[in-house]
């Protein structure tokens, strides 16, 4: 008991993950364009043959649920729908922020704040203590300077994600420690969804969509412009 497969495709980095009681026993990641289209199904069969198992050996399915690629969370969230469904799993949501921020190894009273790449100079961002629980609205933000001042005065403050180029931009305080080591996946899930399961939280496997904390903004073409139409 206690297998769970874990998707996660909010990123550039499409990885698939097998955990038991939320222990590591296999990870299969790719990433290039058009990973999370085309290769996903492909990762999960080689992710369950290195972890030496079957589809009928997992209890539960797992998702990383946003915010991050519009395009990556619609192929995630839908492919573990799927599976789900066709093998009779419960479905296990699990934030994207808080699993990057499960990744950092940090002081007992410091913060650690996620942020995911948007567009321009905007982020995803939430705050987390060190024990990961949540100390602001998840929400999207433009990056200004002194971003993160109200958190920083009050002392060491971790940043991770795939923003970090944009915040070192606008963020220079003594406090701030950029965590740019990290190469974050499927991996990362397994402690929260292992939780998730003990306690039954399942997310519902007919209503469930993914957080894109904002509308997809399509772009029009500038080479079709019947496509703006």
């Amino acid at each position: 008991m206690g297998n769970i497969l874990s998707i996660e495709t909010s990123t550039e980095t499409c990885s698939v993950a097998v955990h038991n009681c939320g222990g590591l026993i296999a990870l299969s990641e790719i990433t290039e364009p058009g990973a999370h289209a085309e290769q996903l199904m492909q990762l999960v069969v080689d992710v369950l043959e290195r972890a030496g198992m079957g589809f009928n050996d997992l209890n539960a399915i797992a998702v990383s649920e946003g915010p991050g690629s519009y395009t990556g969370l619609r192929i995630g969230v839908s492919t573990a729908k799927g599976l789900a469904f066709g093998l009779n799993l419960p479905l296990i949501s699990v934030n994207t922020l808080q699993a990057l921020a499960s990744a950092v190894v940090s002081e007992s009273d410091a913060l650690i704040i996620s942020v995911l790449d948007a567009r321009r100079m905007e982020i995803y961002r939430e705050v987390f203590h060190a024990k990961l629980n949540s100390v602001s609205k998840l929400d999207s933000e433009v990056l200004e300077p002194n971003a993160f001042q109200n958190y920083l005065e009050k002392g060491r403050v971790y940043f991770v994600g795939n923003a970090l180029e944009k915040l070192q931009k606008v963020v220079t305080h003594e406090n701030a420690e950029f965590v740019s080591d990290l190469s974050f996946s499927a991996a990362h899930l397994g402690k929260l969804a292992w939780d998730k399961y003990k306690n039954h939280d399942f997310a519902d496997l007919a209503y469930f969509v993914p957080n894109y904390l904002k509308e997809f903004k399509a772009l029009h073409s500038k080479k079709n412009p019947l496509l703006e139409l």
